[in-house]
């Protein structure tokens, strides 16, 4: 006979017990994760500096196109000057050699440097033109539409990276010829010459412009192609471009140097894009439904620019807690560098300025679309040099107009940002002030004055003694190259009291800003 032990009933209500905690504390629990809360205003600074970077995320775009908006009528004001001043300037230039035997020489330069700058400038271009006429674009085109898509895309590639090293190089070169043939003449010489300069530029400009006609064609392959896979792959190419820059580090002047190149690559887009749209016209003899089979294409190569540009400067804005102000910032400091160039004794060209900040060098561009103009549009008989007579004349009209307007924004920008003062202070190789002749549709003359309406003393203050005794070597430097150097939080103790000229531990790192040649490359620069 088997025993069974039957639990007692101590057990049985141990058990009932421990399964009606299991149970309350199961109930407990999921009413606990039901109905518990939490307090976002116990961690207030975090969350509000998140849904700033949301709302500067949004602002990005808006203020990203006025920029770019802003710098691309810049980048037009400095191409159109190629075709509508600089042959009236070089034409003035020559008849002034021609009468100063009738005249007399009336002083030491038979040319004012200015007027040497251009005439070398006109000269430049029409040795390329002759150049660039032994160039066969018909050839040119076919040769490369022989090539696969792969080795197209490559050489497409290696053609971007060839046009920035150009552009970083070519205005050196420019700017050496410049100052050889307009150099005084008392100082000891230390060049190679100006006919040796004057060939380096002319080789560059016809090569820079050979460049380009390469990768114009390469463009107009990808259109002409039947299933697009050229052109789409081209355009994919430009979202790379997002994974090669928002995981970097960037500080605000890097982002300017980014932002200028952005300027002028869309700028340059568009002339190329209205090139290939000139050649395709052509093929077609000028029928405007054509136009219209190859807009689809052209609306799709200009929002996918677009797009990446808005995206990049979002992310790198937000990665490295920058304040979509910044770009206000920039659009000062561009302004800046018109209004300064209007003065009287400013030290450079406007048109120079532009190429220096934004890498953008109008002669080799200008000098490709006078080619594929000129050959791809017929002059003949009286009534086609009346129609180019008037096309001339309505570019003359749109430069004006152009210039007249970027100068009255500028003058408002510069205003809002404080930064009138500074057009009055003289470079640092000079020892009189300079005298501003700024005249603009918003203000009839610039002058920085007092709360009381008189002029300030900053206009007519003479420099200190101790600039004047100084031996050392100085050149002239825009103010707004210094205007958007922002020290690290470490540095903010250590840097230069403007005042006393008193230093602290340690000077501050050479701005950026002032390596224009790199301006073009957009990476940062360790």
């Amino acid at each position: 006979m088997v025993l069974v032990k039957r639990p007692g009933r101590n057990g049985s209500a141990s058990n009932i017990l421990l399964f009606f905690l299991l149970y309350l504390s199961l109930v407990r629990f999921i009413t606990t994760e039901l109905t518990r809360g939490y307090f976002l205003e116990h961690n207030e600074a975090k969350y509000t500096e998140r849904r700033e970077r949301v709302y500067t995320c949004l602002r990005i775009p808006k203020e990203l196109e006025k920029l770019m908006t802003f710098g691309f009528f810049l980048c037009l004001d400095a191409f159109l000057y190629v075709f509508t001043l600089l042959p009236l300037r070089v034409i003035l230039a020559l008849l002034r050699l021609l009468t100063l035997p009738c005249c007399g020489l009336s002083g030491s330069r038979l040319l004012q440097p200015a007027q040497v700058c251009d005439v070398l400038k006109g000269f430049i271009m029409v040795l390329c033109y002759s150049m660039m006429s032994y160039v066969d674009y018909s050839m040119m085109y076919h040769l490369i539409r022989g090539q696969s898509v792969i080795k197209l895309y490559i050489i497409y590639n290696m053609l971007e990276v060839a046009d920035r090293l150009f552009s970083s190089f070519g205005q050196d070169i420019l700017d050496a010829l410049y100052w050889t043939a307009t150099e005084p003449k008392e100082k000891k010489r230390a060049h190679i010459g100006v006919i040796p300069h004057f060939l380096m530029a002319v080789l560059y400009v016809f090569l820079h412009a050979i460049l380009i006609m390469v990768q114009a064609t390469t463009l107009n392959v990808a259109f002409n192609s039947h299933n697009k896979s050229l052109l789409t792959i081209m355009m994919s190419n430009n979202f790379v471009e997002i994974k090669g820059s928002v995981f970097k580090k960037f500080e605000k002047n890097n982002l300017f140097q980014m932002s200028n190149s952005d300027i002028k690559e869309r700028f340059t887009n568009y002339i190329l894009l209205l090139i290939v749209c000139l050649r395709n016209m052509e093929q077609f003899s000028w029928n405007p439904d054509h136009l219209w089979v190859l807009f689809p294409d052209v609306i799709m190569v200009i929002a996918s620019e677009v797009a990446v540009d808005v995206v990049k400067h979002a992310f790198i804005t937000k990665f490295n807690d920058i304040s979509a102000d910044v770009y206000g910032e920039y659009r000062a400091s561009l302004a800046f560098d018109l209004v300064s160039s209007r003065q009287k004794n400013a030290y450079t060209d406007y048109s120079d300025s532009v190429s220096r900040r934004m890498g953008f060098i109008p002669l080799p561009l200008a000098l490709l679309l006078i080619r594929v103009v000129t050959s791809s549009v017929k002059i003949q008989g009286s009534l086609s040099f009346m129609c180019v007579l008037l096309f001339y004349l309505g570019m003359i009209t749109l430069k004006v107009l152009n210039s007249i307007i970027l100068l009255g924004t500028s003058c408002v920008f510069v205003k809002e940002a404080n930064m009138e003062e500074k057009l009055f202070n003289p470079p640092p190789s000079l020892h009189t002030p300079l005298l501003p002749v700024i005249i603009s549709p918003t203000f009839s003359l610039l002058e920085p004055t007092t709360e009381k309406g008189g002029i300030s003393p900053a206009a007519d203050s003479s420099p200190p003694d101790n600039m004047a005794e100084s031996s050392a070597p100085t050149f002239p430097k825009s103010d707004s190259d210094t205007f958007l150097t922002t020290p690290d939080e470490e540095d903010d103790g250590k840097i230069i009291n403007a005042n006393t000229g008193l230093e602290g531990d340690r000077t501050p790192k050479k701005d950026l800003l002032e390596i224009d040649r790199f301006t073009i490359c957009g990476n940062r620069i360790d």
